[in-house]
């Protein structure tokens, strides 16, 4: 196991730069997760720690030793991509083992590793198929096999559940995360899906457009995002966000948002007159009575345990997740109850969160 520090990375492809000057730390044993959209720079800061790609400037530290000019094979990571990468012409049990043969290691170590792997993942009797015998699930399980046989300080992983189904993902979700409580190996796990960010990380780095927004465990993110960015990416559904302007009269607080419509405050974030972005989510809002936002129900969407509803209040779209089956239609008149205690205010010009 290791630690692994970025310091002050830069990436340019050409006259284009992609990563602006990014620094943190990730802990010895650490699960951290690097989330955010498509081309905001983590899968190519991903492929800089494994040696793939050429650092333009600042430095890359594995357990304290700095590994920008380190060949990638002699840096003691494994790296799992999003594509399973397998020898078609070989065996389960020969690509598991294909690394550590390149090195010329004692066959009998090789087998015992190979053997303790396929027992982690449940692959014992799949050893001598070939990968086009095997599911999606099964080819990804060896690929990641195949990163365990190498015993490495670091482990990376590329968007590895992005081909598979959705059922399947959630299984190999819960796979992973195991796996990294049973061998403790600081792991490095790129996607864009925030609830796989969620759910298995101990830590999320938050990108967008090669910067990093946010780092910090999941529901810190999710209680109090530090900008409208993380606020709208972390969470699903999404947070609704309400432009409008802080009122304070009567000793009263609240956003008051086009249409007239009045959003709640119940702290003291916003000078009076201060535009801003009023954010609530979606879970923290309920069918209310007499002080509650006027709206109408456009769209029901019952999923079993919950129901989520999409409302009309003034000129803004938002959706309500309610528990239980509310006898409710579209085009019914309700009140939106806002729990005052749950509400974000983010700056309207730079999307910074304004403090209580």
């Amino acid at each position: 196991m290791a630690s692994v520090s970025f310091h002050g990375i830069e990436k340019s492809f050409g006259t284009t730069k992609v990563i602006h000057g990014i620094s943190f730390e990730i802990h010895d044993g650490e699960f951290m997760v690097l989330v955010g959209p498509s081309g905001c720079g983590k899968s190519t800061l991903l492929r800089m720690l494994a040696g793939l790609e050429e650092i333009s400037s600042g430095t890359i530290a594995i357990d304290g030793k700095v590994v920008n000019d380190v060949e990638s094979k002699d840096r003691d990571i494994a790296m799992v991509f999003q594509s399973y990468a397998l020898y078609p012409h070989m065996t389960v049990g020969d690509n598991m083992a294909f690394s550590l043969k390149l090195r010329k290691a004692d066959a009998k170590v090789t087998a015992e590793r190979v053997a303790n792997a396929a027992k982690i993942l449940n692959l014992d009797p799949y050893l001598a198929r070939f990968p086009r015998e095997l599911s999606g699930g099964q080819r990804q399980r060896v690929a990641m096999g195949r990163a365990i046989v190498r015993d490495p300080k670091v482990f990376l992983f590329d968007e590895p559940l992005s081909n598979l189904d959705a059922k399947l993902r959630v299984a190999m979700r819960a796979e992973i995360k195991a796996l990294h409580q049973r061998l403790k190996t600081t792991t490095v796990y790129v996607t864009h899906d925030q609830v796989e960010a969620m759910t298995m990380a101990d830590r999320i780095v938050v990108m967008h457009d090669g910067r990093v927004e946010q780092i910090g465990e999941p529901l810190e993110l999710y209680d109090r995002p530090d900008n409208l960015f993380v606020a709208q990416f972390i969470g699903s559904p999404a947070m609704n966000v309400v432009s409008g302007t802080v009122r304070r009269a009567n000793g009263g607080a609240w956003v008051e948002a086009a249409g007239g419509v009045r959003w709640p405050l119940g702290h003291t974030a916003g000078a009076d007159g201060q535009a801003v972005a009023y954010g609530v989510r979606p879970e923290h809002l309920s069918l209310g009575g007499g002080d509650a936002v006027p709206a109408e129900i456009i769209v029901v969407e019952p999923t079993g345990a919950e129901t989520e509803l999409l409302v009309q209040a003034g000129e803004a779209q938002i959706v309500l997740v309610t528990h239980g089956r509310p006898v409710v239609n579209p085009g019914d008149k309700i009140g939106l109850a806002v729990d005052p205690a749950m509400v974000h205010v983010f700056d309207q010009k730079t999307g910074a969160r304004i403090a209580a």
